[in-house]
Order: C-alpha cells, then structure tokens, then sequence
C-alpha cells in the first residue's frame, strides 16, 4: 500500500477514535449531570438521559464502523479457528458474499426509513430522527466496503491471519 495513503488512514483513524473517546466523555458527565440533578438538587432531566442514548448510539456504530478492525470483531470462531488457511479464506469469502448481499438487500428500504424519520424528532433535544439514525446509514456502507475488500482479498488467495488470543485487543 502506499506510505502516504498509508499514514493519511492512520490520521484518519486517530481523529475517529479521539471522536469516540470525546463522545464517551460528554456521555459520562451527561451522565454524572443526571445523577447530581436528580439527587442532589431533586430536579430530575430528561435531556441528560436523551444525550446519552444518542451518544451510545453513535458510538456503537461510528465505532463499529470505523475504529474496530477486522481482528477485533466479535465472532464465534470454534470452527474457524480450527481449519487452515483455505478453508478460512473460503469461509471469509463466503461470509463476504452473504453480508454484502444482505446489506445491499436492505439498504434501500433502510435509506426510505431513515429519510422519512425526518418528521420526527427527539422529545428533549428535538434532534430530527433522520439525523440521529443516519449513522446507521454510514455504518452500512462502510460494512458493505469492509466486507467487498475482504472478499476481495479472499478472491485473490489471501487467507485471513491466523487468530491468535495474545494479540487480541478490547476494541474500542
């Protein structure tokens, strides 16, 4: 690959986590607002607690979307763990194929969704629906790109890395 693409995605992936972490920290002092208003001065918020599931949803999917590698993802790999290198790549492939498939499915109908949501809006924050759940839309494509690239990758006879637990990280 090339260096400066190279280091123009480690930039790119630097900001999306600082992203995430400054997400997470509005998220706890929303959440630590809520507590403090609620029973220290008994004056209960609801915005607080709108921020933060607006936040989590964000985070998840921004997060999942952008930030968590492929070595990262959560999976049940008993069997895959257990074969060699090409039957995983044909695993890999076939997996590929089947979310690609399923999300460009569904995407169409997602998109009518989220678009139509734009009549209504959050009962605190009045942030429009469409809004809030278009991050499900950028998550969407960016798993369909994932995914296109891993078959790919399949396609060409590379076989995804062996997992190996000491390696492994906690994700976000």
């Amino acid at each position: 690959m090339n260096p400066g693409l190279r280091k123009v995605g480690g930039w790119l992936y630097r900001r999306a986590e600082n992203a995430i972490a400054i997400a997470i920290g509005a998220m706890f002092a929303a959440f630590l607002l809520q507590v403090a208003f609620r029973y220290l001065l008994n004056w209960p918020t609801g915005w607080s607690n709108e921020l933060t599931v607006v936040l989590w949803i964000w985070v998840v999917l921004f997060g999942a979307a952008f930030v968590v590698r492929e070595e990262e993802e959560i999976r049940f790999d008993l069997l895959y763990a257990t074969v060699g290198p090409d039957i995983r790549r044909v695993m890999t492939l076939a997996f590929a194929i089947a979310l690609v498939a399923l999300y460009g499915w569904s995407f169409p109908a997602v998109f009518d969704y989220v678009t139509f949501m734009k009549v209504e809006s959050t009962a605190y924050l009045k942030i429009r629906f469409d809004w809030l759940f278009s991050i499900y839309l950028v998550f969407v494509v960016a798993v369909i790109a994932r995914y296109l690239w891993l078959a790919w990758r399949a396609l060409r006879g590379e076989a995804p890395a062996e997992f190996d637990p000491t390696k492994a990280s906690s994700g976000v």
